[in-house]
């Protein structure tokens, strides 16, 4: 398959491939579509055979996982009406205006991820058996034409083996041929011909032989990528047990499911939805989402995520997220986009396409006449001297066809997906899996990154003294409303002392800062020391003495109370081993963060880093990476929270910290470590020096085949056989090659 480079290819390519399935069907006048409910429907006018157009659009829809469903609001699609309405599309033949009152709705069924990977499993085996088709077929005749068995019989089973190898092929180029493209399908069938042709009919079902071999595993590294992606889908629950004000239960579609309602859910359940639990305690096995196998106790006011499972202890939960907004779903989403971005080293094999086969064709074309005309050598006919110019033209063809090349780099960066996908490594496409490798430094927050974020509350301080539980009380009333590490550490000790947060009329959130609401005391600020340097306070905080090393403070300003909270934060396990690890292997290493110097410092030491930057706003990191960047520096950046995304957005490969990361981060992300382990970075850039050097042996090997057999092609010393094997075996070593890739162990 072809993917979209663009948003607009692949919305054109969508659009085209709805309008042609529409036009094709007799007695359908519209389909509508879905995506993100997974619903379908057709309008049919008459009697229809509703099991054949199920089967038809299976066939379009499973490719619609594979793609990006993009439109626009009302547009003309080959003369039909294309309009978007939310998250649906509707596709409509043109009709008159009572037309639609007669049309009948039919809901059909959308493929599930058990059915997509069950037809991508039989693709790949169906390809195999036809190539095990083809080398039965070819031993039987060449054993019997060496046993001098009548020549019919010979033939006869090399027909079969050409017809067997050249099936799918010959599939693809038809298709092809429709849309007037042509590819190495079609090239591979006319020197199969040409073989023929010229009586070389081993030769060319060798060829194909060799050729139905490559694309066989080509779609089971493939089909590798969609079971990892399904092991995740397979995970999502379809139901939820719904829990009314009254005690009544109901059990419901997932996808019903809204933000705000509470589920139940018993021992030995998965939790239908990320969500917050509300009442009960139990402990989440959440190796589905981050690969970590430790239980991950769950008490109320605990997060959970969509598709883990809870182990022990029957809790309620209140929805916070939609199922399509879940962090199993944005993971899903992350690895199937990934599949479409190219890395920067394909966009080189992307040109041996419809341009690059008209070269060869037209190459060979004039090499026959060249040949034949100038050098005199018989055009059809071999000599025990010379072969002919049509044989030298066909071997030529051969040898200059690029599959090796057009699967080189593909083929390793899907294996390379799959490889992080099952270690909770998640690359965003094939440029972030190049790119990882290239960085020679790397910039880090501290909080939530090079720590492990879970912040406690340590001291809370009013000035004057006295009015600690007032400080507490505004603090979490703003607090509530942000996703901070900070305010979730400051609510849950809040909602430990009881304290309960006040009404806010008013909010505000100030990057980097902090936060500004208005609450019934007036006017409240929560934040930085630096945002409290206002009016007279900024006088009077001269004299307040900085938080104790090690300690982060929280400053809340109120024309009733005043005062701060300190909070205390733990070095990540593994943070000084991988900063170790970066300096031996030549990386420089960067922390960003906003916090005070001397605690970023103290941290800074601890651990290693050759650099450190505090007390940063958002805007400051970006200038910092740019700085580096400008330096000559290749600069990965890795975050995990809101004021991380713009610095991530401007490094040249960013990497955001587990499924508990910001939505902002992760959005901006090119690698997603799910395990909120800070070693998965040398895990992510193992895999990524692995995938450079695969892709870098793919490139000598079908460069090197093609350039050096198309030299010796034009000096007529290359038997066709040879031009063959050289040819199509560099395509079998490439996919080969990138297979090893799903065995490489965690570095």
């Amino acid at each position: 398959m072809v993917f979209p480079t663009s948003e607009t290819e692949a919305g054109a390519g969508w659009t085209e491939a709805l309008a042609d399935f529409l036009l094709e069907q007799q007695g359908v006048e519209a389909i509508r579509l879905n995506p993100e409910e997974r619903s379908v429907q057709l309008a049919t006018l008459g009697q229809v055979d509703s099991a054949l157009l199920q089967a038809q659009l299976n066939e379009l829809l499973k490719a619609l996982d594979e793609e990006m469903l993009l439109a626009a609001k009302s547009a003309s699609v080959s003369g039909l009406t294309l309009t978007r309405e939310g998250d649906g599309l509707t596709l409509r033949k043109p009709s008159c205006i009572t037309a639609p009152k007669f049309w009948k709705w039919r809901d059909f069924e959308w493929p599930e991820p058990e059915e997509i990977e069950r037809q991508s499993a039989e693709e790949w085996k169906a390809m195999a058996v036809q190539a095990a088709i083809c080398f039965v077929a070819l031993v039987a005749g060449y054993v019997a034409e060496k046993l001098g068995v009548p020549g019919v019989v010979a033939k006869g089973l090399f027909s079969i083996a050409l017809i067997s190898g050249g099936w799918d092929a010959a599939k693809d180029a038809w298709e092809n041929l429709r849309e007037k493209r042509l590819d190495v399908h079609f090239l591979m069938l006319a020197v199969a011909a040409g073989a023929v042709a010229v009586d070389a009919w081993e030769e060319g079902a060798l060829l194909l032989f060799l050729f139905s071999t490559s694309g066989a595993l080509e779609h089971y590294v493939l089909h590798r990528t969609h079971r990892e992606i399904n092991a995740l889908t397979k995970a999502a629950p379809k139901l939820a047990r719904v829990v009314f004000p009254d005690g009544r239960t109901e059990e419901r579609a997932v996808s019903m499911l809204h933000v705000g309602d509470t589920v139940q859910v018993r021992p030995a359940e998965l939790f239908p939805v990320d969500g917050t639990v509300t009442q009960g305690e139990t402990a989440a096995d959440e190796s589905t989402l981050t690969g970590e196998s430790l239980p991950i106790d769950k008490k109320v006011g605990t997060q959970v995520f969509g598709g883990t499972l809870n182990l022990w202890g029957l809790v309620q939960a209140r929805v916070d997220r939609p199922a399509t907004q879940s962090a199993l779903a944005k993971i899903i989403g992350l690895i199937q986009t990934a599949q479409h971005l190219r890395a920067p080293s394909q966009r080189f094999t992307d040109r041996f396409g419809t341009n690059y086969t008209l070269l060869t064709l037209g190459t060979v074309a004039v090499m026959f006449f060249i040949w034949w005309l100038v050098l005199g050598i018989a055009p059809f006919e071999n000599t025990e001297a010379s072969n002919s110019a049509f044989y030298r033209s066909m071997t030529l063809l051969v040898v200059m066809s690029p599959c090796a090349l057009v699967l080189s780099i593909p083929s390793a960066i899907l294996a390379a997906i799959a490889w992080g996908a099952r270690r909770g490594i998640l690359f965003r496409g094939g440029a972030a899996i190049e790119k990882l490798a290239e960085v020679d430094a790397i910039a880090m927050d501290k909080t939530g990154t090079l720590t492990e974020g879970n912040l406690r509350v340590a001291q809370v301080e009013s000035f004057p003294p006295g009015k600690e539980s007032d400080v507490l009380r505004l603090c979490v009333t703003l607090d509530a409303n942000s996703n901070h590490p900070i305010a979730h550490a400051i609510t849950r000790h809040a909602r430990e002392q009881g304290i309960e947060p006040g009404k806010l009329l008013e909010f505000q959130s100030i990057p980097g800062q902090g936060l500004r609401g208005l609450t019934e005391g007036g006017i409240t600020y929560v934040g930085r020391r630096e945002l409290m340097n206002q009016g007279d306070f900024s006088r009077w905080l001269k004299d307040v003495p900085d938080a104790p090393l090690g300690f982060s403070e929280v400053w809340v300003l109120n024309a009733n109370a005043m005062g701060r909270i300190l909070l205390k934060d733990e070095i990540r396990q593994g943070s000084k081993a991988v900063l170790k690890k970066l300096a031996e292997e030549g990386v420089r290493t960067v922390m960003l963060t906003g916090d005070r110097r001397a605690a970023a410092v103290q941290v800074a030491e601890e651990l290693g880093v050759a650099d450190v930057r505090a007390g940063l706003h958002p805007e400051d990191k970006v200038k910092a990476i740019r700085e580096m960047t400008q330096q000559g520096m290749k600069v990965a950046m890795v975050g995990d929270g809101v004021n991380d995304a713009p610095s991530l957005a401007a490094s040249y490969v960013s990497l955001a910290m587990g499924a508990r990361g910001s939505d902002a981060a992760l959005e901006q992300a090119d690698i997603v470590l799910m395990q909120d382990k800070i070693e998965k970075l040398l895990s992510a850039r193992h895999i990524s020096h692995r995938a450079r050097q695969i892709i870098r042996q793919n490139l000598a090997i079908s460069l090197g085949a093609v350039i050096i057999m198309a030299i010796a092609s034009l000096f007529g010393i290359v038997p066709l056989t040879l031009g063959v094997l050289t040819h199509e075996g560099s395509t079998v070593v490439v996919c080969l090659n990138s297979l090893r890739l799903l065995f490489v162990k965690e570095g």
